[in-house]
């Protein structure tokens, strides 16, 4: 049985940016917290929290006075940096630039008086970061059936979280065109607003959908490898399953079960983009045990 690794697989670059910060501050101190879980992998979360990072909550930031805290990729709403500005908190930003810019594009068209519309996960650590730039108005949907909170009057932009998939965002594109009369899709140039159609969604996500499909058809069975709560590996999983109904989804090596690869020629392993490199090469080595 020939196992391979998904050579389009791995960590995307706003993500290996944020563990390089994270790793380079280690090596200078042994103490550093995070804002929430720096990456969404149990496996490496662990890596990192024998090496000194520790995951916290909001609510402890109360504590920390005079401590040093990593903003995560997915990035923060305002009043995270004046609250820690607050308690002497020294913050170490290693939000991701795409995430950056998607929230400085956001806060100019809410300066200008749009209605701010941003298709997403309403609890996703990401989109509580869009959302304040916009004060809390922004309004979040998942699809085009939820844009009911949507003020049809009022001239709109909208935004993606940029994990989510585009078939989904053009569909509500396509809604709000047909329901509003003036609506941009999110784009903004440093000028003056663009009215140039082109979506916020993550180049390096988006364009895994046509190799990953392609990836998944030419074996006879696929394991994706991925924290459960990484919404990136949930959209990821569905277009392998689609590809390949023979698609397994596991955290780590220990989940494989032999009964999967009865009859397989070939395995393929791939995985989110906070999935390790290391860790599907780890999978990889069980499964080869297994055959």
């Amino acid at each position: 049985m020939k196992v391979t690794v998904d050579r389009n697989s791995g960590f995307c670059w706003g993500v290996v940016r944020t563990i390089e910060i994270a790793e380079e501050r280690l090596q200078e101190e042994r103490e550093l917290y995070s804002l929430g879980p720096v990456i969404h992998n149990p496996v490496e979360i662990e890596r990192l929290r024998v090496k000194g990072l520790t995951p916290i909550a909001h609510d402890d930031l109360a504590r920390l006075s005079g401590k040093r805290v990593l903003i995560r990729a997915h990035g923060e709403p305002p009043e995270t940096y004046a609250r820690a500005k607050e308690l002497g908190i020294t913050l170490i930003d290693a939000t991701c630039p795409v995430v950056t810019k998607v929230q400085e594009r956001i806060r100019k068209f809410y300066d200008s008086g749009y209605q701010i519309v941003i298709f997403g996960k309403k609890d996703h650590a990401e989109v509580i970061g869009l959302v304040g730039q916009t004060d809390g108005q922004a309004v979040v949907v998942k699809s085009a059936d939820e844009i009911g909170n949507v003020d049809l009057t009022r001239k709109t932009v909208l935004f993606s979280q940029t994990t989510m998939d585009k078939p989904t965002f053009y569909d509500i594109a396509r809604v709000l065109r047909e329901k509003i009369a003036e609506v941009v899709i999110g784009t903004f140039e440093e000028s003056a607003l663009d009215f140039h159609a082109k979506d916020t969604i993550c180049g390096q996500v988006a364009g895994r959908d046509k190799k990953l499909r392609e990836y998944a058809a030419t074996n006879d069975v696929m394991v994706f490898v991925a924290g459960r709560n990484s919404s990136n590996g949930k959209v990821l999983y569905d277009i392998c399953r689609e590809a390949n109904p023979r698609s397994f989804f596991i955290e780590q090596e220990n989940e494989l079960q032999p009964a999967w690869f009865a009859g397989a020629a070939t395995v393929g392993i791939t995985g989110a983009t906070s999935t390790p490199q290391w860790l599907m090469e780890r999978v990889q080595r069980a499964i080869e045990t297994i055959a």
